[in-house]
């Protein structure tokens, strides 16, 4: 590892961002080409630290390696450090995101290339992936949050980027517009729905932190939680009256934050209208970093509660009960989310559209196998799985989101509609976009298959086992396939194939035909679909180093898997995958969603004309209602209740009783002054005869010490 890697990997993109006002002061090239070394530079110190991990350097014997200075300290109460973990997990997370974040900014020289704000954007931009680094590397939940607000912050400045757009509406007017066109408001929708999240989030953190202080570890540090589960115990025990019930209401707030942050069901709404921002962002965003927060998140916690599931302690059945109904929350959600998600993809018309809830979906299928890892407790086949696919998805997302950028970029139109037959004009963009629609539809052999067949055959597992929730989650996961396979054929055969649509027609005649992306923005395309063919097959790689181990940090959980050597690992990887039942189900799959996908918009032999004002089209058009919903009940409601509030309480209650208390007070004096004749004499009677009141007051009552009293009569 190099020399303060764990710090700079996340400290390189933040001094850029600090420096960027100055660069753009000295000269706008070195603004932009800095930013792009500072992100290079935190994928290098990112990867410096896998050897660490790999060779087993980083392991303590116990646990992982920490390095942390001083933060706060309330002496004899409370000592926090300021850490970063460097562990296989966080390693992974850090590498995957300046990886793919150091292409998405050499991409941004190219498409971002003379808009006018560009000194915001690059301080934002590494802002963010410093934000999200650091999220991953900390090693406490204190500072994991900080780094989770600092990503929400530059989510919303970046999807409401180009928030003095012509074609911008104003905020108030709300209802069905296309998304894109409300910048601003789509940058605020995010950041409250992840908010929503984030609040549940920080409650549960405060909790969790309580009850340590409880069991007198006082810590929010992810291994000390790890190493003693009194916390646990005491937290499950807290509610006599409903033994376990702040437990299980304690980590579905916890989970409400990576369900916001991870655009899940219920609050998915959001990812959709981020959009509006710059493709690099949506690329950003929806691969890289903010939606994988959540995830992430999940996948660092679910262990601790696994271990704790089933440390001797605290394992009551009122404990295991409610952690496994905590865990099948999570892979419900996951499910549920993927499949809707996928069947709304299925009549999107906008190109980066389509991306989003493809992107909605995967993390559905991530949650999925996270889930049933913490379910089965029967080794890292679940987990494994879920964040092998993480990484999977990182890669080939961002390659589908730059390669639609490459597009809108030449035709200058975010609808499919507006698009077609571009296939010889982009050769690369459509090559590379094929790569990266097959991946994320599980084809073999590139990453997207691996790590969807991982999902599955956790999911068969758990059936095998006799659990049949197992079936069912294979179930809906294969469902989801089947839609991924033909949303996927849609897209590339309505951007690339057929005959030109009229606004490409329409731009070559005025002499700006559709062309290929300038070699800035196509080279990281290439660079991500060779990562994308080639990922699939370091499974084993990341297998061991993730694994290795994990029998040794979570002793409670049993089945931990053995680490052979490569070559076994290999062949117990192709053997295990093709002899599997899950894989003729993959095949099913594929067969299921790109048979019709391809003859209907690859081959086009086959035009399905649906009415958009048929039920089903709108159903899934409009989300399921649930978008309109949340506007009906969070946004009209609120409108309608405040509004309410002040024409019936504030202008005919408040504000009538003000004016009828003003009108009093006003009469009153006008009463009032009749007596202020301005005859001395009759001022000088009155004042007589209010002396003689107040004499007569005194006589009539006792002045005892300083207080006025009322006689009391003695009573034996």
């Amino acid at each position: 590892m190099l020399p303060y890697a764990a710090w700079l990997c996340w400290g390189f993109p933040l001094i850029g961002a600090i420096l960027t006002p100055l660069f753009a002061r000295i000269h706008p090239k070195l603004r932009d080409y800095a930013a792009v070394i500072f992100g290079f530079l935190g994928m290098i110190m990112a990867f410096s630290m896998i050897p660490d991990i790999y060779s087993g350097i980083a392991w303590l014997g116990t646990q992982w390696q920490e390095i942390s200075i001083p933060w706060i300290t309330i002496p004899g109460v409370l000592t926090l450090e300021w850490g970063m973990l460097i562990d296989p997990l966080s390693v992974f997370m850090a590498c995957v995101a300046t990886s793919v974040s150091f292409l998405i900014l050499v991409y941004s020289l190219g498409y971002m290339h003379g808009d006018e704000s560009l000194t915001r954007y690059w301080f934002l931009m590494q802002l963010f992936i410093g934000g999200m680094v650091l999220l991953v590397m900390a090693n406490n939940l204190l500072q994991t949050f900080i780094g989770w607000e600092i990503v929400g912050l530059c989510s919303y400045a970046l999807i409401g980027f180009w928030y003095n757009k012509p074609n911008m509406v104003h905020d108030d007017q709300l209802g069905e517009v296309t998304e894109g066109k409300l910048n601003s408001h789509s940058g605020m929708k995010a950041f409250i729905v992840t908010r929503v999240g984030d609040v549940g989030l920080l409650i549960s953190i405060v909790f969790i932190f309580f009850f340590t202080v409880q069991a007198g570890t006082a810590t929010f540090n992810y291994q000390t939680l790890l190493a003693d589960f009194t916390w646990l115990g005491l937290m499950a025990q807290a509610i006599s009256a409903v033994p376990g019930l702040l437990l299980f209401v304690v980590f579905l707030l916890f989970f409400l934050g990576p369900i916001g942050k991870s655009a899940q069901f219920p609050l998915q709404f959001w990812l959709p209208e981020a959009m509006a921002g710059p493709t690099t962002v949506s690329a950003l965003i929806h691969a890289a970093a903010m939606v994988k927060a959540g995830v992430y998140l999940v996948a660092r916690m679910a262990p601790v509660l696994v271990q704790g599931f089933h440390t001797v302690v605290i394992a009551t059945a009122i404990v295991q009960q409610v952690l496994s109904n905590f865990f099948y929350v999570i892979a419900i959600i996951g499910t549920f989310t993927a499949f809707m998600a996928a069947t709304m993809a299925l009549v999107s018309k906008e190109l980066k559209k389509v991306l989003a809830f493809s992107t909605i979906s995967q993390l559905g299928y991530m949650f999925m196998a996270i889930g049933i890892f913490a379910i089965t407790a029967e080794g890292a086949a679940g987990y494994s799985a879920g964040v092998f696919h993480l990484a999977a998805h990182a890669v080939f997302k961002a390659l589908l989101f730059l390669s639609a950028g490459a597009v809108l970029h030449a035709v200058h139109s975010k609808y499919m509609t507006d698009m077609g037959g571009i296939r010889k004009a982009m050769p690369i963009t459509f090559a590379v976009m094929v790569i990266g629609a097959l991946a994320l539809s599980g084809f073999p052999p590139l990453a997207g298959f691996w790590s969807k067949e991982a999902i599955f055959a956790a999911a068969w597992e758990l059936g095998a086992l006799g659990n049949l929730a197992g079936y069912g989650f294979l179930l809906f996961a294969a469902l989801t396939g089947a839609l991924t396979f033909f949303y996927s054929l849609r897209m590339i055969g309505m951007t690339f194939l057929g005959k030109p649509s009229e606004n490409v027609e329409k731009l070559a005649s005025e002499g700006k035909p559709v062309h290929e992306a300038p070699i800035v923005m196509w080279l990281p395309l290439v660079v991500l679909a060779i990562t994308t063919i080639v990922l699939g097959f370091l499974e084993p790689f990341l297998k061991t180093f993730f694994l290795s181990e994990w029998a040794h940090q979570f002793t409670a959980i049993p089945h931990a898997p053995h680490i052979a050597s490569i070559v076994e690992m290999y062949i117990e990887l192709f053997i295990h995958t093709f002899t599997s039942p899950t894989f003729l189900i993959t095949l099913g799959v594929l067969a299921l969603g790109g048979i019709p996908g391809y003859f209907i918009y690859i081959r086009q032999r086959w035009r399905p004309s649906i009415s958009e004002t048929n039920f089903l089209y709108q159903f899934l058009h409009k989300r399921w209602y649930w978008n309109g919903l949340m506007y009906k009940i969070f946004v009209s409601g609120t409108l309608w209740f405040s509004r309410g509030m002040f024409n019936n309480i504030e202008a005919k209650g408040i504000d009538q009783f003000n004016y009828a208390v003003a009108d009093g007070a006003t009469g009153l004096s006008r009463w009032w002054r009749r007596i202020q004749t301005g005859v001395h004499s009759w001022n000088m009677i009155l004042l007589l005869i209010g002396a003689i009141v107040f004499v007569v007051l005194l006589i009539l009552f006792q002045f005892v010490g300083g207080v006025l009293l009322l006689p009391i009569p003695f009573i034996p």
